[in-house]
């Protein structure tokens, strides 16, 4: 089974658990459990110090003693718990008094064999007692003579019941923190995984190319958040490229086929004797302008397309506009003519030198003029105006024509995008020359601007480097 980053964070968190609670049950717990016996420990020795003080200054000769001293009369008096048992031992390590009689008369021996450097020891004995004791001493001194010892032994399983509920009380504690750290859980599953959850539905919904998937909806304004928007953004980015390929895919189609019909009735009709010999020359006139549309159509694509898979390149270098846009609009004559349209031509200044690619620069004058025309009225006129300021360039076309409307403005340099949607009146026209325009102006990291009124005109005005060449003032043809 697949293993989502929620399982994986539920067995990380059980792990944890697991290993603070091993961590509690044999390494805090020994801890706190030697520290409980230490604690116990020293209790037992201020006793057992407190009793050998009492022997040192009445009783001291304990070897000496009286066989009728009442040993029992002093343990009542010094209260010892149940689980306690008091020995009074020899110098020489045998045991006088026992609170239990059994131990009476046995021997210890060496008691540093039990006793080290420590006030107390855990021990049997050498099983001379059943059951592990913690054991302390305090010797009886008198006159600087030691006379023999007090030892006070408490049953260890004792000690341990005394811990118990202090071992409760930690085991409680992390539990309660464990619990409470569910919270952690919750948050996570509420602020992380829903939104993340969330966010992998969405992805799925746009691998599929359902751009229209709504249901992404992260308010967080987190890092999950920034994410989501961005995919958001990223998907309505991609369905309107995908409006884009569907409508670029009917408009190339449309482009292609209408020529293309044309050129194939026309032959038809020419093999089948529906259009007399006579009358060749005017439908071959036709032919070949359709076939020229088609070449121009192809050759658009075909610059377009290599600009988008390498690059524009530019051959850069310096040249002067006034006589490139002049010869420009001399070419323009014979349609102007037919329209009885005007070009009206204003330099700032005699000669404006400037830097880029000379072909395209071209190109781009020549779309917009010839986009001029074919909007513009009858006996109307085109405005060119260049002007300078600073380091900059400025080309303005302007036309009186039909105007763009203000909602297809955005539009105008999408690939095959005409305004006028019923194609019924520019017939030359492949829809590619403005984005052409727009990405040569790009390429040369300039800027291009469009303003339009519709029923009014269109101005387009560009911007273009200025040379660091000078050339000395012309005259002006």
């Amino acid at each position: 089974m697949k293993q989502t980053i929620y399982i994986k964070f539920i067995l990380g968190y059980v792990v944890f658990f697991l290993l603070s609670l091993l961590f509690i049950s044999y390494e805090n717990r020994q801890d706190i459990m030697d520290k409980q016996i230490a604690s116990s420990a020293l209790s037992l020795y201020n006793q057992a110090t407190g009793i050998s003080g009492y022997y040192s200054r009445y009783h001291y000769n304990i070897n000496n003693s009286d066989d009728d001293y009442n040993f029992n009369s002093d343990i009542k008096t010094f209260m010892l718990p149940n689980d306690t048992t008091l020995w009074i031992v020899s110098d020489d390590g045998k045991i006088l008094y026992s609170s239990h009689t059994t131990d009476n008369g046995s021997n210890l021996g060496d008691l540093s064999v039990y006793f080290n450097s420590d006030i107390y020891t855990t021990t049997t004995f050498d099983n001379l007692l059943s059951d592990e004791v913690v054991s302390v001493y305090s010797p009886i001194i008198n006159t600087y003579k030691v006379y023999g010892y007090v030892i006070l032994n408490r049953r260890l399983s004792s000690v341990v019941s005394d811990f118990t509920p202090f071992s409760n009380y930690i085991y409680g504690i992390f539990l309660f923190v464990f619990v409470f750290s569910l919270s952690i859980l919750i948050v996570f599953h509420l602020s992380v995984y829903r939104p993340i959850k969330k966010v992998k539905l969405a992805v799925n919904e746009y691998a599929k190319g359902n751009f229209d998937y709504e249901n992404l909806k992260i308010n967080s304004k987190d890092e999950i958040g920034d994410i989501a928007e961005k995919l958001e953004f990223m998907a309505k980015e991609m369905k309107e490229k995908d409006n884009d390929q569907k409508k670029f895919i009917t408009n190339i189609s449309h482009d292609f086929r209408s020529p293309l019909t044309s050129i194939k009735g026309y032959v038809e009709a020419m093999l089948d004797g529906t259009i007399p010999p006579e009358a060749y020359e005017k439908y071959l006139n036709i032919l070949l302008f359709e076939t020229e549309r088609l070449n121009k159509l192809t050759e658009s694509l075909l610059l377009l397309n290599t600009w988008d898979s390498k690059g524009t390149k530019l051959d850069l270098t310096d040249f002067d506009l006034v006589p490139l846009t002049r010869n420009i609009v001399a070419t323009f004559e014979g349609q102007c003519s037919k329209k009885k349209i005007t070009i009206d031509v204003v330099f700032g200044c005699k000669s404006y030198m400037v830097n880029g690619d000379q072909t395209k620069i071209q190109q781009v004058i020549y779309n917009l003029l010839d986009n001029a025309i074919k909007f513009s009225h009858n006996n109307s006129t085109i405005n060119i105006n260049i002007t300078d300021k600073n380091d900059k360039i400025f080309v303005s076309v302007k036309d009186t024509g039909i105007g763009i409307p203000k909602e297809n403005l955005s539009k105008i340099w999408d690939r095959f995008y005409k305004t006028d949607l019923s194609r019924g009146k520019d017939k030359t026209g492949t829809g590619l020359g403005l984005s052409i325009v727009k990405e040569v102006i790009n390429s040369h990291n300039e800027n291009i601007n469009v303003i339009s009124t519709e029923g009014v005109g269109t101005e387009f005005i560009f911007t273009l480097q200025r040379s660091k060449k000078t050339l000395l003032p012309i005259v002006s043809p």
